[in-house]
């Protein structure tokens, strides 16, 4: 079934949203919108911002005596640590070995079983199956995309044995999901909770009249974080757990490094010079750990990148708000419609996805896509729901319908472009160069 999109409001509306020299004629047909302007910056889904003082801060490391296991990590962790109200930090190579690390640091393995949800990124599952835990997935919020507690606590109860050791819920596109209800499920269940704000540094949500900092550990073990390009703080790769467990944080730093270290010996005799003194050469692999070191060129670049997160959060806020304002005027919203917002959060916007009734406006997603990338507008889809990946058909036997939410979710799910250097005349030629091609 095709559904008729119905007119800009007035001309002017269209007017401020082209770039100098630009036209948009619309089409009354699938013909996209043609801009007569030839040479335009392309917009893609999401990009780093990198400022002269992020180079700056490079070039000092580049210039001093440390390009890894250097002072700058220490000062990123202790930054990052005030920056979310958590008492540890523990930075690493990226946001996929930060939850590898934290599976290991609850010493999570063969017999035991995680909970996350299917719309995420692969990793959030996979790294219960690097220690040889299995993978249970419960549905989603289709309007927030985030993971639906009530189906938490339906996959808990289901869970008679108790093998569900960890839940990994996801702040999915920036949107703090409802972190307490899941931190009370779990600890009910007698499962910790492992919070993945990759998408989400800077987000909050409110609990008891308090307005909570996505990573400060109120309601979980552990949250990881990821530093990614098309994150809040790029570091080309980079990733970090925040904790207020003292001996977790000293766990997942040594997992970190090999699983070694330089105190606390296993065999002190060999330690000890026969002076007493310990050995300067000597160290211990007490655990079988990991090169997953971030290195001081990172540290560096995402400590001075910190300083730019909360303009980083409010700029993106701003964006999301004029997207809005033009979806609402331009676009039908029984077929177009932005993500909904829970109250008493705090959206970080990493992403800003719309949902699509592709089927009901008669196009299809690819050519929808293809036609914006043409007219120079990037777009996404996050995520291929992860229990329709064919490892996790074959290994916890899903099967389309099993998460009827998130498989819903997906087939309407678009992202749009959002990141800091992009202008509110950016979403106006992005939502334009939209309502063309779905015409």
């Amino acid at each position: 079934m095709s559904t008729s999109l119905p007119p800009p409001r007035t001309a002017s509306d269209l007017e401020h949203r082209v770039e100098p020299g630009g036209t948009f004629r619309l089409s009354d047909s699938q013909e996209i919108l043609k801009v007569e302007e030839t040479k335009k910056k392309f917009l893609s889904y999401g990009r780093q911002h990198v400022s002269d003082e992020d180079i700056e801060a490079v070039t000092r490391v580049l210039r001093s005596d440390w390009l890894t296991q250097g002072p700058a990590i220490a000062q990123f962790e202790d930054a990052l640590a005030e920056k979310v109200g958590a008492s540890h930090v523990v930075a690493c190579a990226t946001g996929t070995a930060a939850l590898h690390l934290a599976m290991l640091g609850l010493r999570i393995g063969p017999g035991d079983k995680i909970l996350t949800t299917p719309n995420t990124f692969l990793a959030d599952a996979n790294c219960g199956r690097y220690v040889g835990a299995d993978v249970a997935f419960a549905d989603i919020e289709t309007d927030t995309g985030n993971i639906a507690p009530d189906a938490v606590a339906a996959a808990l109860e289901a869970d008679i044995d108790r093998k569900i050791k960890a839940v990994i819920p996801v702040h999915f596109a920036g949107q703090p999901c409802d972190l307490p209800r899941i931190h009370e499920l779990a600890t009910e269940h007698g499962a910790v909770v492992v919070d993945d704000g990759c998408h989400a540094l800077g987000a909050s949500y409110s609990c008891d009249g308090k307005s909570i900092l996505i990573g400060n550990a109120s309601h979980s073990a552990m949250t990881v974080f990821s530093f990614h390009p098309v994150k809040h703080v790029a570091m080309g790769e980079g990733g970090a757990i925040a904790t207020n467990d003292g001996d977790l944080a000293e766990r997942v730093r040594t997992l970190r490094n090999h699983g070694m270290t330089k105190s606390d010996f296993t065999y002190s005799d060999q330690a000890a010079s026969p002076e007493g003194d310990t050995n300067p050469w000597y160290y211990e692999m007490q655990h079988l750990g990991f090169n997953y070191r971030v290195t001081d060129i990172q540290a560096a670049l995402g400590l001075s990148q910190l300083d730019r997160l909360r303009w980083s959060i409010e700029h993106r806020n701003r964006l999301a708000d004029q997207y809005r304002t033009l979806i609402a005027g331009s676009l039908p919203s029984e077929t177009v419609k932005p993500l909904s917002v829970r109250p008493g959060v705090v959206h970080a916007y990493h992403l800003f996805v719309v949902l699509i009734d592709f089927n009901r406006l008669g196009v299809s997603r690819a050519s929808v896509m293809k036609q914006l990338r043409e007219a120079g507008v990037g777009s996404q889809v996050h995520y291929i729901p992860v229990h329709l990946q064919p490892y996790y058909r074959q290994h916890a036997g899903t099967a389309p319908g099993d998460f009827p939410n998130a498989e819903r979710y997906y087939e309407q799910a678009l992202s749009l472009p959002m990141y800091p250097d992009l202008t509110a005349k950016d979403c106006g030629r992005v939502v334009d160069t939209l309502r063309a091609c779905l015409t």
